[in-house]
C-alpha cells in the first residue's frame, strides 16, 4: 500500500451540477426551477419568516411585555394535612428547619415558609412560620394550637 494507491470510497465525490446548458444538459431550459414564479426569477432571496405576503406571524400575536418583579416574594408553601401526617407530640415547634430535616419541603423560597389549611389539624401545635393563611390560623387555634409569625 502507498499513499499514490488511496482513492476516496465510492459515491463520496460528485461532479458540481452545471445548471442552464441548453435543452439536453441535465438543468436545461428552466434548469431546475421550476416555471414562472417568484424563485425562478435571477436573484431571488426570500428570508425564512417570509409568509408571501400575508401579514407575518410577529405582526399577528398581541405585544407583552415582560413586567420585573424584583423584590416579590414567593413562599413555600405546605398544608396542614400535611404536618398532621408527620404525627407531632403536642410538646414539638414546628419550624421551617424542622420540616427541611423531615425532608417534608426541599428548600425555601424566599418569601419563606407559608401554611394553608387543607385538611385538618388533631394535635395542638406551636407553628413558626412566614405566613398563614386566615382559614390555616382558625384550624390550629380550634385544635388547641399557637401560631408564631417568623419575620
Amino acid at each position: 500500500m502507498d499513499l499514490s494507491d488511496l482513492k476516496p470510497s465510492p459515491g463520496s465525490k460528485r461532479k458540481k451540477k452545471r445548471e442552464s446548458r441548453g435543452r439536453a444538459g441535465y438543468g436545461g431550459k428552466t434548469a431546475g426551477r421550476g416555471h414562472n414564479g417568484q424563485k425562478q426569477r435571477a436573484g431571488c432571496s426570500i428570508r425564512k419568516q417570509f409568509e408571501g405576503g400575508q401579514t407575518p406571524l410577529y405582526r399577528r400575536l398581541p405585544k407583552h411585555q415582560y413586567i420585573s418583579t424584583p423584590n416579590k416574594k414567593s413562599y413555600t408553601i405546605i398544608n396542614l394535612a400535611d404536618i398532621e401526617s408527620l404525627g407531632f407530640d403536642k410538646e414539638i415547634e414546628v419550624t421551617p428547619e424542622l420540616l427541611l430535616e423531615s425532608k417534608v419541603i426541599k428548600k425555601l423560597e424566599n418569601g419563606g415558609l407559608k401554611i394553608l389549611a387543607n385538611g385538618d389539624l388533631k394535635t395542638p401545635l406551636k407553628i413558626k412560620a412566614h405566613a398563614f393563611s386566615s382559614s390555616a390560623e382558625t384550624k390550629v387555634s380550634k385544635a388547641g394550637g399557637s401560631l408564631e409569625k417568623i419575620s
